[in-house]
């Protein structure tokens, strides 16, 4: 290539490169006026923010204190429900206990009570019950023996009693 044309290659170059620079410009310019006017819009809104930031920072300290509040009384809760839970279970353990030994007791009570009774029948009937039978038996003997002395004399044969045909 002969100088003249990369002469007119480069200054080409060069004015393309300088167009380039000034649209550059100009876009930062137009980027700077819609900063400008955007902070001045801004502006007013900043100590509205502020208020806002500090309102919430207040708020959030609140809402940690109250949370922690919370937190400690429910764990006072659960603690004082631990120890009455406890308690439960002792006054539970020492009912089901007693309750136990008072079982024991009232069947040892029935036992003794039905061995009593057992033995009352045993003494009524051996002292009360065969006594009777005796006297029954004499009474029954001493009944056969007057109606066999208030009749005189021997039954006829035509008068014969089915017991007494067993032994003739």
């Amino acid at each position: 290539m002969d100088q003249t044309t990369l002469l007119y290659v480069m200054t080409a170059f060069v004015i393309i490169s300088a167009v380039a620079l000034l649209i550059q410009a100009g876009m930062l310019f137009g980027m700077y006026r819609t900063t400008r006017s955007l902070q001045q819009s801004i502006q007013p809104l900043i100590p509205k923010v502020e208020s806002l930031v500090d309102n919430a920072t207040t708020t959030i300290q609140q809402s940690r204190q109250q949370i922690a509040e919370i937190t400690e009384r429910t764990n006072e809760i659960l603690d004082s429900t631990k120890r009455q839970l406890a308690m439960v279970e002792e006054v539970v353990t020492d009912a089901t206990s007693r309750a136990k030994v008072q079982l024991e007791r009232v069947e040892m009570v029935l036992d003794d009570t039905v061995s009593r009774a057992h033995e009352t029948i045993a003494t009524l009937h051996g002292g009360v019950m065969r006594p009777l039978r005796e006297i029954t038996g004499i009474a029954a003997g001493l009944r056969t023996a007057l109606n066999f002395l208030a009749r005189g004399s021997r039954p006829s044969v035509d008068r014969v009693t089915t017991d007494e045909e067993m032994f003739i």
